[in-house]
């Protein structure tokens, strides 16, 4: 271990809360060099939507490096990427009436919202961009300014203008209320400064696993139609299947302008990342955003054959929603054995708050040293984040479950009794 405290940086985080050496993984479990083995219910943070080293995946990237396929390519034509827009097109966005762009930005979801916001401002001619409470797109300056948690704004180290939040929706307040909130707060915006975009997490991840209600998803697009300002979801962590559908926003029926995908998108945790793009909107001129790496080959190989085994059907998408509900059912038991507020989530992501500093990160911390990988969520770590790959085994979602569950009733008996 003395070689990562020696040469790393202080930055660096999940090895402060897992401070062991990883070295195997396949499907839901993670080895460390010892033998020991954890469930992951954190899947790289939703980049591991298919589990660990997917067998059909390796091998076909496995083939594809074995035939010299080409690994760097740019933005040059490869059959990697001709095979991969296919099969986007084919299986993703023509059965779901979709007929967007496709952009490559970079390697990250940072980059493919800095793309998605350049563009808006460059289709509008307008500066000011709305983001909401909790929410969080990226750590390069332009996502960051339109991030609301402000330790990660604070570290820019430089003022982050032209980026206003406004509320996200609020479980407490009825459906009406919610939309009325929403809107005062736009128009209120809109009547000083017009508004570029609007950039939404259907299902906020970083900032506590808080969804938004179709309703008030379907009054947003509304809003931002009528008001010439381009509606981007950030589906980077909450889209390829995490909340049950290929695409988050789907339950809503709404068609954003731009749609930023990333993460579990290679479908093997390889950097790749995709911007949207409704054609009308297509308007860069040629090189006008670019990168070095924004045309990784091998990633296009796994990302294509994801593509094919897990969304040729419903399967996956039914398979998610089940198992779901078993989670959802799973951590309402625990709130209530626990006096805890309800579990939030949709599909396999799912948030348990936990209403005492430091509780969560204790359960995460307890749940480690019994097998289980969890992180923690929300403006003040207060949430224990939920996130399996959603090819996990029944068995191992008990397990894991169980766990939890006992690590929840260790740190809120320890709790009320220091209370």
């Amino acid at each position: 271990m003395s070689i990562f405290d020696t040469m790393e940086s202080e930055v660096r985080s999940y090895s402060r809360a897992w401070p062991t050496v990883f070295t195997t993984g396949r499907g839901a479990v993670l080895r460390d060099e010892s033998g020991r083995s954890f469930i992951d219910f954190f899947a790289g943070a939703g980049a591991l939507n298919y589990g660990h080293n997917p067998p059909e995946l390796k091998a076909a990237l496995l083939g594809y490096l074995a035939g010299d396929g080409v690994t760097h390519g740019l933005d040059m034509h490869t059959s990697a990427k001709s095979v991969f827009l296919e099969r986007l097109r084919d299986l993703i966005l023509t059965p779901r009436g979709l007929d967007h762009r496709v952009q490559f930005p970079g390697p990250g979801g940072t980059n493919a919202v800095e793309a998605a916001l350049k563009l808006a401002r460059k289709v509008t001619g307008r500066h000011t961009v709305a983001y909401f409470e909790r929410g969080f797109h990226g750590m390069t300056l332009g996502a960051l300014a339109v991030t609301a948690n402000p330790m990660k704004r604070a570290a820019a180290g430089v003022p982050l203008p032209h980026t206003v939040p406004v509320p996200f929706d609020h479980p407490a307040d009825d459906d009406d209320q919610s939309t009325r909130r929403l809107t005062r707060a736009l128009d209120a915006t809109a009547e000083d400064t017009p508004l570029a975009a609007v950039v939404v997490e259907t299902v906020q991840g970083e900032g506590g696993v808080n969804p938004a209600r179709p309703t008030w998803l379907r009054a947003l697009a509304s809003w931002a139609e009528e008001h010439g300002t381009l509606l981007v979801v950030d589906d980077i962590q909450m889209g390829c299947g995490r909340t049950g559908p290929f695409f988050s926003f789907e339950q809503a029926g709404i068609v954003p302008d731009i749609i930023c995908l990333s993460k579990s998108i290679s479908g093997y945790g390889m950097p790749m990342a995709l911007t949207l793009i409704r054609p009308e909107y297509d308007v860069w001129k040629p090189g006008e955003h670019n990168g070095t790496f924004r045309g990784y080959n091998p990633a296009f190989v796994t990302a294509a054959r994801a593509l094919e085994l897990f969304w040729s059907d419903s399967t996956l998408e039914t398979r998610t929603t089940t198992l779901g509900g078993q989670v959802g059912r799973a951590l309402a038991r625990t709130a209530r054995r626990h006096g805890l507020p309800a579990p939030r989530g949709r599909g396999l992501a799912w948030g348990l708050p936990i209403d005492r500093p430091g509780a969560a990160r204790a359960v995460c911390e307890l749940a480690y040293r019994d097998g289980l990988l969890l992180e923690t969520a929300g403006p003040h770590d207060e949430v224990v984040k939920v996130l399996p790959p959603l090819t996990v085994e029944h068995g191992q979602l008990e397990q894991g479950l169980g766990i939890l569950d006992a690590a929840v009733a260790s740190v809120v008996g320890v709790q009320a009794i220091v209370a």
